[in-house]
Parts: structure tokens; sequence; C-alpha cells
């Protein structure tokens, strides 16, 4: 029986904050007591398992067209259509369980201290976040009934008449049915806030919610005034598109810090921005119509799904083991060898998963209990293995280099070669940190002997073990590089070798083939409906003219590219220690992009640079990502967030050096790609 992830656990991706991670297989929710819980979670549960298996049709075919296309040379028509129209599709099947399991990306450095301190008074903020959410989904509805009546009754098709023809119909309704249920989670989500409204006695402590009601009460009033304030004066004051704009940004950012749901968040400041700024609604819904149903109905974002499905596999095949045991094998002589052990091994491993939180969940594992037997602290085990995790997102395949290239419309193949050498950089920066700290900071990374009782090596045992890693660099990274594939296919062929390797390994039975399937699908959906909201929120910012009035006051100021970066850096990491990564990236480079044309910088490079920018908020408070993955794959009571984000540190700084020496030198970045 196929289950929805248990709402306790989060998303093992670069994006999601993670407070559990299995090792094994998806976990699963309790079974919902009553028929219409059980018919709701069975439906949630239909819907999960339909948009799962679509993810992996689309790899098999794709895979299956290169093949025919390659061996045969008779490609399969219409493949490009089909998988552009299904990405919205599968994703919006998907929504409805990640709504359920309240899986929607959102900054909790607000809203988690009050649901703890205050049930009642967090009731309130949650139910006006998922009011937006039933709001926004009633209004895609609204929107998306007539496009599907329409491409029924006219039989709408994509393709060439006499080659291929696809129906659009059954693309358009499975965004309707996945709107529709998603709508209902929304409802009942608001429901079960508003119950908890009427508990007389606080789920955590068992006191009495009034003795701490009246603070709780003082906020929720002070909350809902100001909303109904800022919409009355959003509605009533100055309606030029910049000012608009930016009172938007700023009511998007503050809702933001205050728990609602980021996408949520985006589409909502979004929409009133739109409304107002070309002064009716018609205009909003149309563009927020349109952002539902082609945002991710291209080619190109199939490769999100693909190598996120990869990397899943890849976790559960035990390759990161691999590349940490011949790491170990071949450095444990050395003063901090398990350090750059795992350093070496995070670099290998994020060569083909391209996630920093898959890496800090491996290796919290794999490395943390080795280094500490061998007398490291637990603060420095822990920020080696945090710290060097970030390379995770920066050494190719990267998916936030993916959706860097996706919004900046640049190629994803150039920005992967641009990202390899400033990737090998961090990695020896790293190195030479780690040994550094090893002879002048001896307290600080303790007393660690030789780990000579680790069984040494052979160099036949090493090639059999990094061999897969090899031919799926080869794979991904050659097949682009080289003209071979496009990025998508290169994805959807490196997913076959990681399955094919799994197997091989005996590490795939069944029941862990549809835990990866369902963890695709979560993550998958996660990141690509942030992409719509985020599309949405891209035509709210330049219809109401940000980007231009920026890029005019950069250039009155007289700032040339230095200072601009300088700028740009300090904005990309004070919004690192309240949200992740992606959401980083879809908020600022629709500002920045404009302002970066402006000022001639060239876009590979500005991509890598972000890259390297955004990851540093994975290491620093109150956020910090991949530290809250470390200590949530750790025993409970192993060490505890402070420790981590200590040990993390000397990384923060480390990154600091490197992002400014790329900015610096661009061709560290460029010269790779001119060869």
């Amino acid at each position: 029986m196929w289950a929805p992830v248990h709402a306790g656990a989060r998303i093992n991706c670069g994006v999601v904050r993670v407070m559990h991670i299995s090792t094994n297989d998806a976990p699963t929710a309790p079974p919902p007591d009553g028929l219409f819980a059980r018919i709701d979670a069975g439906f949630n549960s239909l819907l999960s398992v339909v948009s799962s298996v679509w993810i992996f049709a689309i790899m098999a075919l794709i895979c299956v067209d290169v093949a025919m296309r390659t061996f045969l040379n008779k490609p399969i028509s219409g493949v490009v259509e089909f998988v552009a129209l299904s990405v919205a599709g599968f994703v919006f099947l998907q929504l409805p369980s990640a709504i359920a399991n309240r899986r929607l990306l959102r900054a909790e450095m607000f809203i988690e201290p009050l649901e703890e301190r205050n049930p009642r008074a967090a009731a309130i903020f949650n139910i006006v976040f998922w009011l937006v959410g039933v709001f926004l989904f009633w209004k895609i509805l609204v929107w998306a009934w007539p496009d599907f009546t329409k491409a029924w009754s006219t039989d709408e098709f994509a393709g060439a008449p006499g080659a291929y023809m696809i129906p659009v119909w059954p693309f358009k309704l499975a965004l309707i049915i996945g709107t529709f249920i998603g709508l209902l989670q929304f409802i009942k989500l608001a429901a079960i806030e508003a119950g908890a409204l009427f508990v007389t006695r606080a789920k955590t402590t068992g006191a009495p919610l009034a003795a701490k009601g009246n603070a709780g009460l003082f906020t929720s009033l002070v909350f809902l005034t100001a909303v109904a304030a800022f919409l009355i004066f959003m509605f009533t004051g100055d309606h030029r598109p910049i000012n608009v704009g930016i009172y938007c940004l700023f009511g998007m950012l503050l809702l933001v810090f205050l728990g609602m749901p980021i996408p949520l968040a985006l589409m909502g400041m979004s929409y009133i921005g739109i409304w107002i700024a070309r002064g009716g609604e018609i205009n909003a819904l149309n563009t927020l119509g349109l952002a539902a149903s082609s945002a991710v109905g291209s080619y190109e974002f199939g490769v999100i799904p693909l190598f996120i499905m990869m990397g899943v596999v890849l976790e559960k095949a035990d390759v990161g083991k691999d590349a940490f045991q011949v790491a170990a094998a071949m450095l444990r002589r050395l003063r901090g060898g398990l350090g750059m052990a795992t350093v070496f091994a995070n670099a290998i491993f994020a060569s083909i998963v391209g996630s920093s939180v898959a890496s800090a969940a491996v290796f919290s594992r794999i490395a943390v209990p080795a280094m500490v037997s061998h007398g490291y602290t637990k603060r420095f085990s822990v920020g080696c293995v945090a710290g060097s995790s970030v390379l995770g997102m920066l050494i190719p395949p990267s998916l936030l280099l993916i959706i860097y290239g996706l919004v900046a419309e640049q190629s994803v193949g150039r920005l992967f070669i641009a990202a390899i050498v400033p990737g090998i950089i961090l990695a020896a920066t790293f190195c030479v940190g780690i040994y550094l700290m090893a002879v002048f900071m001896p307290r600080f990374v303790g007393a660690p002997r030789p780990a000579e009782d680790m069984a040494a090596m052979g160099a036949g045992e090493m090639t059999v073990k990094l061999a897969p890693i090899a031919l799926l660099v080869l794979a991904v990274i050659g097949g682009i590089y080289g003209g071979i594939f496009t990025p998508t296919e290169a994805a959807a062929v490196g997913t076959a070798i990681a399955f094919a390797i799994a197997f091989s390994r005996g590490r795939i039975d069944w029941k862990i083939f549809k835990s990866i399937l369902l963890e695709t699908g979560f993550v998958s959906a996660v990141i690509l409906f942030l992409i719509v909201a985020a599309n949405l929120y891209t035509r709210q910012v330049a219809l109401t003219g940000i980007p231009t009035k920026f890029a005019d006051w950069v250039t009155g100021a007289g700032l040339d590219l230095t200072s601009f970066l300088a700028v740009y850096f300090v904005v990309v990491f004070l919004l690192g220690m309240i949200i992740d990564s992606v959401s980083i990236m879809l908020i600022v480079l629709p500002i920045m992009l404009p302002v970066l044309d402006v000022l001639d910088g060239n876009k590979i490079w500005f991509g890598v640079v972000t890259t390297i920018a955004v990851e540093i908020g994975l290491l620093t408070p109150p956020f910090g990502l991949s530290v809250y993955v470390v200590k949530g794959v750790l025993p409970k009571d192993f060490v505890s967030l402070n420790t981590i984000f200590a040990g993390s540190f000397p990384f923060v700084v480390m990154m600091f050096l490197v992002t400014v020496l790329v900015m610096a030198f661009p061709e560290l970045s460029l010269w790779l790609g001119r060869l």
C-alpha cells in the first residue's frame, strides 16, 4: 500500500528544512481516524502515486528516445511536447499531499516558537495563511476551468498534424484535479486550526491557555489589524506602479518572516500588486492562471525531478559511503585526515547528486561516528560535515545552477562547466583549512590519532568503488559538455544508470523503490510549485518597474560592478539567515539580473557567485538548513544546534574568502568553458 510521507518528517532536498531523515524508506503516516479522513488520505495517496509514477515514466520515455535516436536513428516523436505538458500536471497532482503534510516551504523562526508557546495565537496566524491558499487555489480554478473546457471542445492538441498529435485536455484536467483537491486541503487545515482555538488546555504543557492567552490574543489582534490596514492602504494609497511594487516586496518579505508558506506569500502579494497596478482583478486572474499552467510548461523544467530522483537513488545505493571509505583509506595518516576525507567524499558525492542536504544527511551518518571514535571533537566533526556539504550545490550537477539557468535563461551546461574550477577551489580551501586547524587549533579539532585501524585499500578496490561514480560523471557532465545530451536527457540517462547501480548492489527492493518515487514526487512538487509562484512574482516585479528603477539608482549612484556585488552579497547573506537557497534566488534574481545587464556583467560567472553566496546561508543561524539536517540525522542528544553552528563557522569564513576570490577573478569560472 502506497502511503504519503508522515507530516513530522521533512523532504530530503536542498530547499526544505529537515527534522528527520529515514535511512531506509519513507516514513509513513499513522492510519487516519474516521471514514472521511481515510478517504481523504487515500485520495491524496492515489494522486501522489500517479504523480510519482508519471515522473518515472518521463525518465523511461526520454531514455528510450535517446536510445532510439542514438542507435537506430529513429527518435520518438513528441517527447519534448509530452514532457513540457506533463510538468504542471504532475506538480499539481502531488500538491494536495504536500499541502496536507504541511510540506510547503516556510521560514519557521517566528511561527514555530509561537506554536510551542501559544498554540492559539499561532492558530490565528495559520488560519490566515491557509485562507490565502484557499483564495489563490480558488482563483486558479476559476481561470483553469474555462481553459479546460475550451481545450476539450476544440480538440486542442500539441504537435503537428500528420506527424503526431497530443491532446492537451488530459494535462489541463490533471491541473484542475490537483488544484481542487489542494483547495480542499487548505480548507481542512484552516478548519483544524480553527478547532485549535477552542481547545481549553495547551497541548504541550497542559496549562490552561487562558493563563497565557492575553499575550497571544494581543499578538493575533495586532497581526489581523496590520493585515487589514495594509490591504486598505494598498487599495487606497498611491497606485503608481513602482510604489505598488515596493509595498508588495516588503509585504511579501514580512509574510515570509511571519511563517506564511513562501509560495503563498509570493503569489498572494503578486496577485494584489498586479490587481492594483493594472486597475482591475481580471489582469491579476489571467496572470495567475498563466503562471499556474505554463510557468513550468517547458521541456527544460523536466530536468529538476530527474536530477532529484537520481540523487535519491544514489543515496539509497550507498555511493557516499564508498566515496568516504576510499578517501579515508587515502588520507588516514594525515593530521585532520578524516576531516579532509569528509570533504573529498562530499566533493565526489556532490558531483553526481547535486544536493547539499542529501550530502549532509549521508555523511552525518557515515563520517561523524568515524571521526568522533578517532578522537576528533564533536564540534569539529559535525562542522566538517555541515561545512563540506555545501559542495553539493556548487560542484555540478547542481540543482541551484539548474534553477539559476532556467531563471536567467542561461545554458545549464555552461553553468556546470563554469562551476567546476570554483568547486575544486572551495574543496581545496576546506582541506587546507582543516589541516591548519588541526595544527594551530588543537582544542577545537581535538586530539585525533591516525586512523591506521581503518583498512588499507588497494588500487583495484578503490577503482571498483569509484567506477560507478566515474560512469555517472561521464554520462551526465560529459554528455552535456560533449553535446550528446541536453541537460534533461543527461538527467534521465544518469537516473537510469543510478537505478542500475543500485539494483546491481542489491540496495533496492520494491518497498525502497516506492519510497524513491514518492520522495521524488514530493520534492519536485515543492520546488516546481515555488517556481510557479516565483513566475507570478517575476511578472509583477517587471510590471511595477522595480528592476528598471533599481538599475537607474545603481547607475545614478555611480556604483560599479564591484560595489554592486558587495551590496548583492550582503542582501543574499542576510536573506540566507531566514529562508532557503532556492527561494532567495527566485526572489532576488528578477531584480538583480537587469542591473547586471546594465553593468555588463557576465551571467554565467554571476550564477557561480550567486550559488556560493547563497550556500553560505546553509551554515548561518537561525535557518542554517545543513545544520538542521545534521542535527536531525544524528541521535537526539548527541550534539546541540549551537555546537554545530560553532563547528561550521570556520567553513563560513572560508566560503566568504572563496566568494570574494571568484568575484575578483571571473576567469576562474569562465576559462574552462572557452577550451
